[in-house]
C-alpha cells in the first residue's frame, strides 16, 4: 500500500511538472501571453512569433484570390518581402468559386488603392505569404484605407513546383520528347547544304516584317476600313441580298452570250493590232498633215469671231436682214441707187412750155438721160 501510494504520488508529481514546463515553454514562446483571447478556437488562433508589427492603428483589407492553395491565417503580408501585416481570415467568395483573405496592415504602410495582391512562396519548401506590390507609375487614385478591397482582376498566384512537376512529367511520360530526335534529324536533312538559300530567306523574312512593321499603321487603318464597310454590309444585308438576287439573270445571259464575247474580244485584238500596224505605217504623213493644217488652223483662230458672223449672213444671201424693212404687206418695193461713172455729165430731158408735164406719179421711174458716146446729150 505505501509503494502504491508512492507511485502515485511520483505519478502526480511528474504529470504536474509536465504540465508547468508546457506552460512556461509556452508562455516563453508566445512573448509572456497569459491571458487566453475570447473566442479561442485551438492554438491556430494564436499569433506566431516573430510576426510584423501592427502598430497602434492597423487597417484591414480584402483580397480576392482564385486560389489560395495552403494559405493559412497568421501567414504573413509583405511589401518589398518586407512584412507589413498578416492575414486575419479566410473565407469562401461570394461567388462560391474564389477566396476573401482578409489582412491586417501596419497604419504607417501606405499604399496606393491600385495595388495588386499576390500569392507567394518564401523558398521551394516555405510558407505561403501575400506579397502586396505598387503599380510602377503612380496613376493619383488614392490610397488603400480600412476596408479597401482588391478585386480579383488585380491578384494572381505564383507557379506551384508540383505544377511545374506535373507539367514536366505529362512532357517527359505523353508528350513528345521522344519525336525531338525525328524532328532534328529531318530539319538536318531539309537544311543540310541550303544554308545561303536559308540565310537569303531569313534575310527576307525579316525585310517583310520590317516593312510590315514601317506600315502598321496603315495596316490598322485598312483593317479599321474593312471593319466599317463590314458593318456597312451588315446593316444592309437586305439590299445586298437583293442585288445578288437581280445579278443571277443577268450572269446568266452573260453565260449565254459567253461565245459572241469571245469573238467580239478577238475582233477587238485583231483590230487593235491593224489600227497598231497602220498609225505605225503612217506616222511620218501624219505628223506631214498636223504640220501643214497648222497655218490654216492659226488663220482660223485669228479670224476671231468674223467666221461665225460671216456665216450668219451667208445663208440669207441676197435677202439680208435689211429687205425685211421693204416688206409691205405682200409685195416688195425695190430701190436702185445708179452711180454715174466720174466725168459723165448728166442732163436732166427738157419739156416744151406748149405741153404741159405730166404729173409723175411716185410709182412711174425718171427718165433716164440718154448719153452719147462722146459725151453729148441726146433726146
Amino acid at each position: 500500500m505505501r509503494r502504491g501510494r508512492t507511485g502515485a504520488g511520483r505519478a502526480a508529481g511528474l504529470t504536474a511538472g509536465a504540465l508547468a514546463a508546457v506552460g512556461l515553454a509556452l508562455v516563453l514562446t508566445l512573448g509572456g501571453v497569459t491571458v487566453v483571447p475570447s473566442g479561442f478556437d485551438g492554438i491556430e488562433d494564436l499569433p506566431l512569433p516573430g510576426g510584423a508589427d501592427l502598430g497602434d492603428h492597423p487597417y484591414t483589407v480584402t483580397a480576392e484570390l482564385q486560389d489560395v492553395l495552403s494559405l493559412v491565417p497568421h501567414a504573413a503580408v509583405r511589401v518589398n518581402d518586407v512584412a507589413v501585416g498578416r492575414i486575419t481570415g479566410i473565407e469562401l467568395g461570394e461567388d462560391d468559386w474564389s477566396a476573401r483573405v482578409t489582412m491586417e496592415i501596419n497604419g504607417d504602410v501606405r499604399l496606393p488603392a491600385d495595388a495588386t495582391a499576390r500569392l507567394e512562396q518564401s523558398s521551394l519548401l516555405g510558407e505561403k505569404y501575400i506579397q502586396l506590390v505598387a503599380p510602377a507609375k503612380e496613376t493619383g487614385t488614392g490610397r488603400l484605407t480600412d476596408g479597401s478591397v482588391i478585386p480579383l482582376a488585380r491578384t494572381g498566384r505564383n507557379t506551384e513546383v508540383e505544377e511545374v512537376f506535373g507539367a514536366l512529367s505529362l512532357l517527359l511520360n505523353g508528350g513528345g520528347v521522344n519525336q525531338l530526335k525525328t524532328i532534328t534529324r529531318e530539319l538536318n536533312a531539309a537544311l543540310g547544304g541550303r544554308e545561303p538559300e536559308v540565310r537569303s530567306m531569313l534575310k527576307r523574312v525579316n525585310t517583310l516584317v520590317g516593312d510590315l512593321d514601317d506600315h502598321r499603321g496603315d495596316i490598322t487603318d485598312a483593317l479599321d476600313a474593312v471593319n466599317r464597310l463590314s458593318s456597312t454590309l451588315a446593316t444592309r444585308k437586305d439590299d445586298v441580298g437583293t442585288v445578288l438576287t437581280d445579278l443571277s439573270p443577268g450572269l446568266k445571259t452573260l453565260e449565254q452570250q459567253r461565245g459572241s464575247l469571245l469573238t467580239m474580244l478577238r475582233s477587238l485584238d485583231t483590230l487593235s493590232g491593224v489600227a497598231v500596224s497602220t498609225i505605225d505605217a503612217s506616222k511620218d504623213d501624219m505628223i506631214a498633215d498636223l504640220k501643214a493644217v497648222a497655218p490654216t488652223l492659226k488663220a482660223l483662230a485669228d479670224a476671231g469671231t468674223d467666221l461665225p458672223d460671216s456665216l450668219q449672213v451667208l445663208l440669207t444671201y441676197p435677202f439680208t436682214d435689211e429687205v425685211l424693212s421693204g416688206v409691205k404687206g405682200d409685195y416688195l418695193n425695190t430701190y436702185l441707187t445708179m452711180t454715174a461713172v466720174p466725168g459723165t455729165q448728166v442732163i436732166p430731158p427738157l419739156v416744151s412750155e406748149d405741153k404741159p408735164a405730166k404729173k409723175r406719179s411716185s410709182s412711174s421711174p425718171l427718165p433716164l438721160p440718154s448719153v452719147s458716146e462722146s459725151g453729148g446729150e441726146r433726146e
